[in-house]
């Protein structure tokens, strides 16, 4: 298990492609305020920019993700993200349109690409060896984390340094360089026996075949729980920091480098976690990464100081990382591989679901209690979240004919070299310790 088998020249297309589709997502909450802030009543249009634009991947997600097919994928993620580009270069171009006019482009902005993440990550893992899921996976979080580490400050200095509207235009112009970038990968994913939904030597597909596709993802949801549990935990922090900074004393204008510090240990999370095949079970290793994670947030509360809080943070995104890979790959083994891309998008639109959930919280807990308690008020949440998934998995497990997928075991002679229907059979299953 190394990297060697996703360096290739299809993986560094994918990986330019993907910060083209990704990085407009990150930089859209922020941009959507410093766009309207000039105005009457600026910041608070700004946040219902935002929630517009929320609430649109949260809705689109699931919906476009479950319409993906295999065989059409490179059309259908090109109309998304050009559709998306659309909605971008519609804000940058009229700053000053009317609210519900804003509110249309953000909704549309958000929804059409939803369906990306899903799509992309699909096709990055269908660019490696099976054997590599786990550091192709890898390879996706630290760009994840780039992109959000870079994002802020980029939407920052373009929005003061040169003009509101810039960075939105921006985000159109990555979006559409996206839509261009997909020419130059694979325009479907499945295809001649790499885990389509006809493969027959794949168990994940065979006792569903005749399901409906709503089913098939709803057989998923422990998986969706604990990932957006995960999200709910780093939104809970990135949104409250300031205050807790201002209530421990320190200047606000930390929460910029301690989020990026975040952001990087979340990097070198993913990149550790790819190292090397991990013991246990993948829900298990969820609860425990999840127990570590919270474990580093209630201290960030708890600490007077901001570099004790600065180590928190930096621990904590190491660890969350780690654990929303668990969480992917656990995805891999649930549902069978023609469902995949719309499995992701909505673990995808779950996840923003928990994290505008946490927004409400943290901003109805603020008005009540101090921040520290606030945030000590969401680890519980996220532990009750965990549990919940957990026993759903361990409940799903129970009851399947396998054992569960966690339990099967891939150890057979030649495994790496067998051909035919044995070959399928292995390349279709997974060992106890999650490697692929």
């Amino acid at each position: 298990m190394t990297y060697r088998d996703v360096a290739s020249r299809q993986v560094l297309i994918w990986c330019c492609t993907a910060v083209g589709a990704r990085m407009p997502v990150a930089m859209a909450p922020l941009a959507l305020v410093f766009l309207v802030r000039e105005r009457p009543g600026g910041y608070t249009l700004g946040a219902i920019l935002a929630a517009a634009y929320v609430v649109g991947e949260i809705v689109g997600a699931p919906v476009l993700g479950m319409r993906l097919r295999p065989g059409r994928a490179r059309v259908h993620l090109a109309v998304g993200l050009a559709a998306g580009a659309a909605g971008f270069a519609g804000l940058g171009a009229f700053p000053v349109a009317h609210p519900a006019v804003l509110g249309g482009f953000a909704v549309l902005a958000g929804a059409a690409p939803a369906a990306a993440t899903g799509g992309l990550r699909t096709l990055l893992t269908a660019l490696v060896p099976e054997r590599a899921a786990a550091q192709a996976l890898s390879v996706e979080s630290m760009l994840t984390a780039g992109v959000w580490a870079v994002s802020p400050a980029a939407v920052a200095g373009l929005a003061l340094g040169v003009a509101p509207r810039v960075p939105l235009l921006l985000a159109a112009a990555l979006m559409a360089s996206s839509v261009a970038g997909l020419w130059f990968l694979p325009a479907a994913w499945g295809a001649a026996g790499t885990g389509d939904a006809g493969d027959p030597g794949d168990p994940r597909g065979e006792d569903r075949a005749g399901a409906s596709p709503p089913r098939i993802l709803t057989g998923a949801w422990p998986v969706y729980v604990t990932g957006a549990a995960g999200l709910t935990l780093l939104g809970l922090a990135e949104l409250v920091l300031p205050a807790l900074l201002e209530q421990r004393g320190v200047g606000v204008g930390w929460s910029g480098p301690l989020l990026a510090g975040m952001a990087v240990g979340g990097g070198l999370g993913a990149f550790a976690y790819g190292l090397r095949a991990w013991p246990g079970r993948l829900r298990t290793r969820s609860v425990v990464l999840m127990a570590g994670t919270s474990v580093c947030v209630t201290l960030a509360a708890l600490t007077p100081d901001a570099v004790g809080i600065a180590a928190a943070l930096a621990v904590g995104g190491v660890l969350q990382s780690a654990a929303m890979l668990t969480r992917n790959l656990s995805l891999r083994e649930a549902l069978p591989p023609h469902a995949l891309a719309a499995g992701y998008s909505v673990m995808y639109a779950a996840a923003g679901a928990g994290y505008a959930a946490t927004g409400s919280l943290a901003g109805a807990l603020l008005k009540v209690v101090a921040p520290s308690t606030a945030i000590l008020a969401g680890v519980g949440v996220t532990l009750l979240l965990t549990a919940v998934g957990w026993w759903g998995e361990a409940r799903t497990a129970g009851r399947s004919p396998q054992g569960g997928v966690d339990d099967v075991v891939t150890a057979a002679p030649g495994a790496d070299g067998a051909d035919g229907a044995e070959g399928a059979a292995i390349r279709g299953r997974r060992d106890p310790e999650g490697r692929l």
